[in-house]
């Protein structure tokens, strides 16, 4: 059984490319075939995994899109890149920009990543998406099409009460376009544990979405060594594996694998 995960948030900046990526790298070397799906026009996945300009490649997410909407077949390994540490990729670029333009005038425009996804889910164990930072049609399409959402947020206010709307959104799609779509769990990321501030809004999360929604034990440790990773298109194992947010991943990548039992 494949599980389809979008890692949504609509506020950037709050670790969601790191945790596609070392989620994804952490789940193939525990062994699951892993495919990572990069939906947003920044390329931001692409380029932290050593592709570093998104913008050159032709075989894209785009692309594949484009031919589900224009009912033209899609080879079953078409566009997707091989990644040293034991994942497959299809990469994004600006070109997503676009598409999202022109997929207001589609018909179903919002089960077009759906269609394609149904191609290849018996190829995989786990298909993790990395969502754009906003609530438009990509991020719909991610969400129309995935068994669960992972929610990551930065450790600070604003980004925590920026959650309502994300949640709302979801259960929009769950009644409208996804029955099965459940949330995977909230995370938070970039904590400095020696604050109170840190402590202060972990309580404030569980305050209000605790009875709801899971909240992920595993936090992320904010840590410089994690922002260099994307520069050198490898993952925080290669990096800095001795290092609390290679563990941090470790752990929250187990967190996931006992969700999915």
């Amino acid at each position: 059984m494949c599980k389809v995960i979008a890692i949504a948030n609509q506020k950037g900046g709050v670790g969601k490319t790191t945790t596609t990526s070392s989620l994804g790298i952490g789940l193939a070397k525990q062994g699951e075939k892993v495919l990572v799906i990069d939906a947003d026009a920044q390329g931001s996945l692409t380029a932290s995994l050593g592709f570093t300009e998104p913008d050159k490649l032709e075989e894209t997410l785009a692309r594949v899109m484009m031919n589900v909407i224009n009912d033209e077949e899609t080879e079953a390994g078409y566009g997707i890149l091989k990644h040293d540490e034991g994942i497959d990729l299809l990469p994004g670029n600006i070109e997503l920009a676009g598409l999202e333009v022109s997929l207001v005038n589609v018909m179903s425009r919002e089960l077009v990543l759906r269609s394609y996804i149904e191609q290849i889910r018996d190829r995989y164990s786990y298909i993790l998406i990395d969502c754009m930072p906003s609530l438009g049609m990509m991020t719909i399409n991610a969400l129309a099409c995935a068994d669960s959402v992972l929610i990551p947020v930065q450790a600070a206010y604003l980004p925590v009460k920026g959650l309502e709307q994300l949640i709302k959104t979801i259960g929009r799609v769950k009644r409208q376009l996804n029955p099965k779509l459940e949330i995977e769990g909230i995370l938070l990321t970039m904590v400095d544990s020696r604050t109170n501030y840190a402590r202060d809004i972990s309580a404030l999360l569980v305050e209000n979405y605790g009875n709801k929604v899971k909240i992920f034990e595993n936090r992320i440790p904010m840590s410089v060594r994690a922002a260099e990773t994307s520069a050198e298109g490898i993952s925080i194992y290669q990096h800095d594996p001795k290092g609390r947010v290679a563990d941090a991943y470790q752990s929250l990548t187990k967190e996931v694998l006992g969700n999915g039992q």
